[in-house]
């Protein structure tokens, strides 16, 4: 795919290969967005873990401090009490088999699914639909709980999900570029910090191989790998 003149010139800006450091990656990002609108900037970590092997899968949710600047969608499949407390809390979308039928449809349009943990048993038949998408809820990830309003208030609050990919890589959105470097920063310590506390026992060798951030249109910046977990609590 070709590459427009901004994106083009933002790479003549700085050294490609050069590893930088934490908070200078953060700086450089947000200088080098070009875009009309608010960018996300995204981290991804490379991780020295062998995701076929289950015990080796990185995956939990974490609360960014400075929030997503986004405004998150979500899908709350719950009955009774439940889920009229998630429509207090927010919820985008609520219901149970009639919820299950739209999503069967096709319906998709939301960011984040929550099941109460008796409405799993309908939910698992949407697994062809929300799997593919990373939306099927999971209580690791703290989306099966019967407190579906706290988790609708924590999702939408800031809490995302991370989860590695099928080559171990790790990418999640910590903010915009509007966002002020500091904010950055606590959202990316916050995030790093997570990953670091869910190493799994039987990964072996450097865990941090890798790092990069960029924004949505704009190039990836490499990060120093025995830089990123630097002043994270372990």
């Amino acid at each position: 795919m070709a590459k427009g003149k901004k994106y083009i010139d933002a790479h003549k800006r700085y050294d490609r290969d050069h590893l930088h450091e934490p908070q200078e990656g953060l700086e450089l990002v947000k200088s080098l967005a070009t875009a009309k609108f608010d960018e996300s900037v995204e981290l991804v970590v490379s991780l020295g873990v062998d995701p076929r092997k289950a015990d080796q899968i990185v995956r939990g949710t974490v609360a960014l401090p400075s929030g997503t600047g986004k405004d998150v969608r979500v899908a709350v499949f719950a009955s009774g009490a439940a889920a009229e407390a998630a429509l207090e809390a927010g919820a985008d979308h609520v219901g149970a088999e009639d919820l299950v039928e739209l999503v069967e449809g096709g319906m998709t349009d939301f960011d984040i699914a929550i099941a109460s943990p008796e409405l799993m048993p309908q939910v698992g038949k949407l697994g062809r639909v929300l799997g593919p998408r990373g939306l099927m809820p999971n209580p690791k990830t703290g989306t099966v709980t019967p407190n579906v309003a706290k988790a609708v208030g924590d999702f939408k609050g800031g809490t995302v999900e991370y989860r590695t990919d099928r080559y171990g890589n790790v990418a999640v959105a910590i903010g915009k570029v509007g966002f002020e470097p500091a904010a950055l920063r606590a959202n990316f310590d916050a995030l790093i910090g997570e990953i670091v506390r869910a190493k799994p026992a039987s990964a072996k060798g450097r865990y941090i191989k890798k790092a990069t951030l960029s924004s949505t249109m704009g190039p990836g910046i490499k990060l120093d790998p025995t830089k990123v977990d630097e002043g994270v609590t372990k």
